[in-house]
């Protein structure tokens, strides 16, 4: 007799990470090319004798270090393995089977995959012709159902921000009792002055967390530490549904370095957003729709096309992330990666000849 499973999981869409290909520059997983940020890396070599140790279960020391980076009480923070972590934790500790959860679509592909396996139900909506999060359609779709809203802001795949105006008006008219996550993983190349602040807004609204992670412009993807600034009870909630010593201890030493580190990081984030404008100019050049972003990539909606493109840029030993269907997401590396990308993006034949 064969061991059962759940057999919905045949269903479950698996988490497609961006490729790795020896020899090629990979644009497609929305890494920072230069690493870790120096401090870090010094604090990881420090930390690595200790590893035979369990780390701090609680987190405290960084759970402190946010607390004072962020002005706000310990007990609104909760630090999980990664964002994704995070965001499966947000599920489980708000819904059960007869609850919905509510989220824009295209976006972050983990959504729908972590709200299938927890049981609830998914309510996605559709982005706009622009690419952006459709708010009012969102509000449009909440239920007695309704549980958790997750909003990304700067959108992944495509980059869109939502402003500070329109963001607090959609808040301003979420139930209550219904939990809304930014989700703000790229919460740090955003130089726009109108995109909102969801700690801030975290801070004097009891039904909205932010969340946020070291994986990227912090560049510690590798080792998988994210954190949420929630309602006191939402934070409690998310540590009762954690694995224990989820957080290991290199990923905590490095997190805490990182977030003394400002002004190494201040330089690293000006430098991409220097590169995705003139990678987002270029494109438009040529003659590519590519809609606004604030994140550390951009968004080529290429739809059938998509998968055309993305040969053509393995061809030309350039990795990207693609959608099939939908459209290409290529991360802004360095100049040298950059300058390789948008000479495959100028061979390619837009006109499809």
């Amino acid at each position: 007799m064969t061991v059962r499973t759940r057999a919905d999981l045949d269903q479950l869409p698996a988490y497609v990470a961006g490729r790795t290909i020896p020899g090629s520059i990979k644009l497609a997983s929305n890494e920072v090319s230069e690493g870790p940020l120096p401090s870090a890396v010094a604090a990881i070599n420090q930390a690595a004798g200790e590893v035979h140790r369990y780390p701090d279960m609680g987190v405290g020391l960084l759970t402190e270090a946010l607390a004072a980076r962020f002005d706000v009480e310990p007990e609104r923070i909760a630090v999980g393995c990664g964002s994704v972590a995070l965001c499966e934790q947000l599920v489980q500790a708000t819904c059960t089977a007869e609850d919905e959860v509510i989220f824009p679509w295209r976006s972050f592909e983990a959504y729908p995959i972590i709200t299938h396996v927890v049981g609830a139900k998914q309510v996605r909506v559709p982005l706009t012709a622009g690419h952006a999060l459709d708010l009012e359609a969102m509000l449009a779709a909440i239920t007695p159902a309704t549980r958790l809203i997750f909003v990304c802001t700067p959108n992944n795949p495509t980059g869109t921000l939502l402003r500070r105006a329109e963001l607090e008006s959609f808040l301003d008219r979420v139930p209550s009792d219904v939990l809304v996550v930014l989700d703000e993983a790229y919460f740090e190349f955003v130089s726009d002055p109108e995109g909102p602040d969801g700690v801030e807004i975290a801070r004097r609204r009891e039904n909205v967390a932010s969340m946020r992670t070291f994986s990227k412009a912090y560049g510690l993807a590798g080792l998988r530490v994210g954190y949420t600034v929630a309602p006191p009870e939402v934070a409690a909630a998310l540590r009762k549904v954690s694995i224990p010593f989820s957080v290991n201890a290199l990923a905590q030493v490095a997190a805490i370095a990182s977030l003394e580190a400002q002004d190494e990081l201040q330089k690293r984030c000006a430098n991409v957003i220097a590169e995705r404008e003139r990678v987002h100019r270029e494109l438009l050049a040529i003659g590519y729709e590519v809609p606004e972003t604030q994140a550390n990539f951009v968004w080529l909606p290429l739809g059938e096309r998509t998968t055309e493109f993305n040969e053509h840029c393995l061809e030309n030993r350039v990795v990207v992330r693609a959608f099939v269907g939908e459209g290409a997401r290529v991360t802004i590396g360095q100049p040298e990666e950059n300058d390789a990308f948008l000479a495959a993006a100028r061979s390619f034949d837009l006109t499809g000849g």
